[in-house]
């Protein structure tokens, strides 16, 4: 029996992942939930799951948890503070973190695990964005297990030779093939993104995700940040990863061999495939997905990515090259833009220009320690709001 740590259990990957879990009881128990501030709905998974522990990190919220809780006699203890989160981490009885707090804010409790030894099944980017090189020093020293939970890195996973390290050196790997399904604008002109609302950048084809995570699809900085990923993940060369566009996103990603093979991982666009994958890795569960219907699908499309409308993968690539702390400036920038977008205080193509500008602004320094990344977090933050104020002017 797995006790399971879920850090953002209800946005779409924290409730995907207790669907598949409520398919398993008998090998799954929910340790402990955590959220920002959906105090509804995380009263509901307390109540239905009956964790050991709970929190809400906005403190109004919290104070509702325990009041729903307490009229509800659940034996749920809500603890209180964002610092609560690094204790669940690395706490004796987590065996399992799912780590998918959107953001910067997933960073420090995702460490946690990794110093703790914990398996880990990371649905948050920002973790090898920001601190890949720190993380994966963790990991290899702590002997935690790491397995994505990313359907693309997930993808990857399982086309790979299993009972291997997650690197392609010796592995015959020529490269590896990130599949973008182009997001709402890929037939846009650049005249007509100009007039993107963030209602209509909201409306993903394909895939139901949070906010943040939908204008990064639609940016395409999603797999910008993929694509650092895959650097931290895999051990591979930024030159040895391709992004190909997939409108269908049936073909998760793939990876090509030194023999000419080119092996690929498809699916029906569902997150619980490869949140099932990675809670069983390296067997196979039920995941509740029905299988893909090749004759109903009937084509697969792909094409080359236009970085002229889409400039927000160059610069991933940009700052992945530049080393040091640029990918924590490129992500900090990122998503105060995103924010502001959302806010509708700047325009959908203005974005790629505020993180443009605070990559130049702010210099790419060592990223040594967690206190030098966060600091640079801030810092990057900080310009790129002053970036947004002077558009405004």
């Amino acid at each position: 029996m797995e006790n399971i740590l879920i850090l953002g259990s209800t946005g779409s990957i924290g409730c995907n992942a207790l669907q598949v879990i409520k398919l398993h009881k008998e090998k799954y128990k929910v340790f402990a939930l955590t959220a920002n501030k959906n105090v509804d709905l995380l009263t509901e998974q307390c109540l239905e799951f009956e964790p050991r522990y709970a929190v809400a990190l906005n403190d109004d919220a919290n104070q509702k948890l325990k009041k729903n809780l307490f009229l509800s006699n659940s034996k749920t203890i809500v603890l209180e503070s964002v610092e609560s989160l690094d204790w669940l981490a690395s706490h004796i009885d987590t065996s399992t973190v799912i780590s998918a707090i959107v953001g910067a804010a997933g960073l420090k409790p995702t460490m946690a695990a990794a110093n703790s030894g914990k398996k880990i099944l990371l649905a948050n980017k920002e973790t090898l964005v920001m601190a890949g090189e720190l993380f994966v020093k963790a990991i290899n020293h702590s002997k935690s297990t790491l397995i994505p939970i990313d359907s693309e890195h997930n993808a990857i996973l399982q086309v790979l030779p299993q009972n291997k390290k997650l690197n392609y050196k010796s592995n015959g790997v020529r490269k590896i093939l990130l599949t973008a399904s182009g997001g709402p604008f890929r037939t846009y002109s650049k005249e007509q993104l100009l007039k993107v609302t963030p209602k209509e950048a909201l409306r993903h084809p394909n895939w139901v995700m949070g906010k943040k995570i939908t204008i990064d699809s639609a940016t395409m900085m999603n797999k910008g940040l993929e694509i650092i990923e895959a650097f931290w993940l895999f051990d591979i060369p930024a030159s040895d990863i391709e992004v190909i566009i997939h409108p269908q996103s049936i073909i998760h990603s793939l990876v090509e061999y030194i023999d000419g093979s080119t092996l690929a991982q498809l699916g029906n666009p569902d997150m619980r495939t490869p949140i099932a994958y990675a809670l069983s890795h390296p067997e196979r569960i039920e995941s509740g997905v029905s299988g893909l219907d090749l004759i109903k699908t009937k084509k697969l499309d792909f094409e080359a990515p236009d970085l002229n409308k889409f400039p927000c993968l160059g610069l991933a690539y940009r700052a992945l090259g530049m080393g040091h702390n640029a990918p924590t400036i490129l992500n900090a920038a990122n998503e105060v833009a995103v924010e502001s977008f959302l806010d509708r205080r700047l325009s959908f193509l203005g974005m790629t220009g505020v993180i443009e500008q605070t990559l130049s602004e702010v210099a790419s320094t060592a990223a040594d320690n967690l206190d030098q990344i966060l600091q640079a977090d801030t810092l990057a933050r900080s310009v790129a709001r002053r970036c947004i104020g002077r558009s405004l002017q």
